[in-house]
Order: C-alpha cells, then sequence, then structure tokens
C-alpha cells in the first residue's frame, strides 16, 4: 500500500491546472487567479486626509505663544481637485479621502479645533482655532503609502477573497483572468442505493455520498455533475463513465465500487478502457482508494462507506480540486490538539473523528465515539479529524495529536 504523502504526490503530479478565462470582478468571487496583478500607479494616487479637519502647515500649530488661529481660506471635499497653495498662517477645511493642499503637510481632526464637528451643509469657518499642535504628516495618507506603482499586489494561483476583489476594483480592473471552475462528474455505485425520495425496500440504503461530497467539491471551487448511481454491472459503470466523458469534464470522481467485492467493477472498467495508477492507500478510514484515467479523464475513485469518502475526499480530494483549479500548493493548517482518552488504531496513517474544544489556553480533544467507517453521525457530532501517524497502533491520554478542524 502507498502511504498517504506518496499518493498524494502521485495524484497531483498528473493533474493540470485547466484552462482560463477572463471574467467581470462581479463574476469572479472564489475563483482563483490566472495572472499576476500589479499595480498600475501608485495607491492612492495622491496625498490625502485621513480625517474630517483642516489641512494645515505643521510649522503653524506650534502653541509658543497660545494655541494658533488660523485663516479657513479653502474648503476641500472628497473627490474634488484643488488648486489653492496655503501660505503661512492659513488653513483648508478638509474632508476624509480629499486631496492634501500644496503647502499644507499635515490635518489637525475637526474635534480637536473650535469648530465643533462638521455637519452635512455647514459652510468652512472664516478663522479656526487649534486645540493641539500637528507633526508633519499627521493624519495624511501619503501617495504610495499602500502600494508603488509595478509593485505585485496578487499573484497567479490566488483564491479571490472579498479584499481582493476589493483592491482590484480599487485599481480599476473590472475584470481579471481566472482558471475555470473545474468540472467534476459525480458518481455513486451500488444495487443497494436508493434516492432519498424514493420508496424504500427491503436490504436498501439511502444514497448519500453524492449530496455529501458533492457539497465538498463545490466548497473546493469546482462544478459538480450528479450523473446518478452506477449499478453493480459492468455496463452501467461503463455507461456513466462515458456520459462523463461526453460532458467534457475535467475529473471524473466516484464513490463505491473500487474494492475487491465481486460486484466491485469500477477498478475492472477503469483497467479495461483507460489506466489504473494505483489502489489502496495505507489509511483509515479510505483504504480502498482508486486513482488513473478513464478516456484520457483523470479518475479518482473513492471507498463506499461515507465516513470513508468524506476523509478520503479531505485528504486527497480537495487538493486534486485545488489543482485543477489553479491554486498555488499550500500546507493544510493543524492544530496540535491533547486528546483526553486513549486512542487505539491497527498501524495505518488514521484520521478519526472527535470535538475539540479550548480548555485552560489549550486544545483538547475527545473522540465522538465509534469509528466505524458506516456510521456517519459521529462525523456530523465531530468539528476536527485527529491524525494518528502511521505505525503507532495506541496513544494515551494526555499526548498531543496533529489535528484538522473542519
Amino acid at each position: 500500500m502507498l502511504s498517504v504523502a506518496e499518493a498524494r504526490d502521485r495524484i497531483l503530479s498528473r493533474l493540470r491546472p485547466v484552462a482560463a478565462e477572463v471574467l467581470g470582478l462581479i463574476e469572479c468571487a472564489d475563483r482563483v487567479l490566472a495572472q499576476d496583478v500589479s499595480a498600475p500607479g501608485d495607491l492612492p494616487a495622491f496625498d490625502n486626509s485621513a480625517m474630517d479637519g483642516f489641512a494645515v502647515r505643521a510649522a503653524d500649530t506650534s502653541q509658543a505663544n497660545g494655541w494658533p488661529r488660523l485663516h479657513v481660506v479653502a474648503d476641500v471635499p472628497a473627490g474634488a481637485p484643488i488648486s489653492h497653495r496655503l501660505g503661512e498662517g492659513e488653513a483648508a477645511r478638509i474632508m476624509t479621502g480629499a486631496p492634501l493642499p500644496a503647502g499644507a503637510d499635515a490635518v489637525i481632526p475637526v474635534e480637536d479645533t473650535d469648530a465643533g464637528t462638521i455637519a452635512a451643509g455647514t459652510p468652512a469657518p472664516a478663522y479656526v482655532t487649534l486645540g493641539r499642535s500637528v507633526t508633519p504628516g499627521e493624519y495624511v495618507r501619503p501617495r504610495g503609502q499602500d502600494a508603488r506603482k509595478g509593485e505585485v499586489l496578487l499573484r497567479e494561483g490566488a483564491r479571490l477573497r472579498a479584499q481582493d476583489l476589493g483592491i482590484l476594483a480599487m485599481l480599476g480592473q473590472s475584470s481579471v483572468r481566472v482558471f475555470k471552475q473545474p468540472r467534476v462528474a459525480l458518481i455513486s455505485s451500488g444495487d443497494e442505493l436508493l434516492e432519498p425520495g424514493a420508496p424504500s425496500a427491503p436490504g436498501k440504503i439511502r444514497e448519500s455520498n453524492s449530496f455529501m461530497i458533492g457539497r465538498l467539491l463545490e466548497q473546493s471551487g469546482a462544478e459538480a455533475l450528479r450523473l446518478g448511481i452506477a449499478r453493480d454491472s459492468e455496463d452501467s459503470v461503463q455507461g456513466l463513465l462515458n456520459v462523463a466523458v461526453a460532458e467534457r469534464v475535467d475529473l471524473i470522481l466516484s464513490t463505491a465500487g473500487v474494492s475487491v467485492g465481486a460486484l466491485d467493477y469500477v477498478r475492472k472498467v477503469l483497467s479495461k478502457d483507460g489506466e489504473l495508477d494505483f489502489w489502496k492507500v495505507n489509511m483509515r478510514p479510505g483504504k480502498p482508494l482508486v486513482f488513473g484515467q478513464f478516456r484520457g479523464v483523470p479518475f479518482l475513485g473513492l471507498p463506499g462507506n461515507p465516513v470513508s469518502a468524506f476523509v478520503a475526499f479531505e485528504v486527497f480530494g480537495r487538493d486534486a480540486v485545488g489543482r485543477l483549479a489553479g491554486l498555488a500548493p499550500t500546507v493544510r493548517p493543524r492544530v496540535r490538539v491533547r486528546i483526553e482518552n486513549e486512542v487505539t488504531s491497527d498501524g495505518r496513517e488514521s484520521y478519526l473523528r472527535a470535538v475539540v474544544t479550548q480548555r485552560d489556553g489549550e486544545f483538547v480533544g475527545n473522540l465522538t465515539g465509534h469509528q466505524g467507517s458506516g456510521n456517519l453521525l459521529s462525523l456530523v457530532q465531530a468539528n476536527a479529524l485527529l491524525i494518528i501517524p502511521a505505525g503507532v497502533k495506541c496513544l494515551p491520554a494526555g499526548r498531543e495529536v496533529d489535528t484538522w478542524m473542519i
């Protein structure tokens, strides 16, 4: 069996980002940049005020002979240019974001003057008395403080967050080049499966994996195409895989049908009309994992048990989708957690469901009951996966382990 790390590396080495497209900013949320973005000019583009108040020359604010009284010679709203240059003993009323007049080198907030507050529609006073002195640069946002012309602000491979869209708009970019959203065909497998709304029948179970894994795909940035249930026959499996290819998807992802059962046909079809790269990984849950390609389309086969499918997706599928989506490689954050009960495993790298809480400045974790791979409720109750390294069969209470928060 492959180690988890080796299996992940082999999957990622065989995947390439999808093609790119140019989209408007409104359509780009959560998409991945397919270009570096540099500042076309300084940001901000001009010295401006950080406060509502009065633009002044700092040298005029000394209190050597009492608080100075300055002549207000201009009124500067945000968005309006100003041509007046401040001379000695002069000030300009100014609003937040408005350009600093020539000659001014500081701003004094309105609350530090005798002007009180600036109500809408209030004309500027003829004179203003200052309540304190200021130093050069005080309450001024200088040109280029945020970014300089030519500076790379966003890198290719970054997923666009709300603040990223904001700075793109600030740079004047109404559109940007992003990777297309990967399209992933999702297939469930098994004669025993019923759609949630279908009448119950003896020996049947409700199909749940496509709903769970489909949502995980969407959260990872992919478009999930639920192709339905492949029945336990070679023709049925082959038929749905052919549909996936016809849909021009970027990845085929199946659950179940990849183990050693007499009716597990996925590996057989894959070997006949594609290529089987590897099968079985040294992990728990999720050992029967298949990776390869079907008629040129990458194929990832997850186990059928719901918890195994979930864990296998978190360990392998999320990174695979990220690779297709153009995401830059990252290391998933881990939290060190002290376990409060003894943990046993079979020596495979294990991902155990747990509830992690913070107590007395440290994170502590408790397993959510039985760790059987069909016990989906224990996953619903969990907020974390405790990671037990390969080769470890028992950890006493009080030990610390790496943990993924889910």
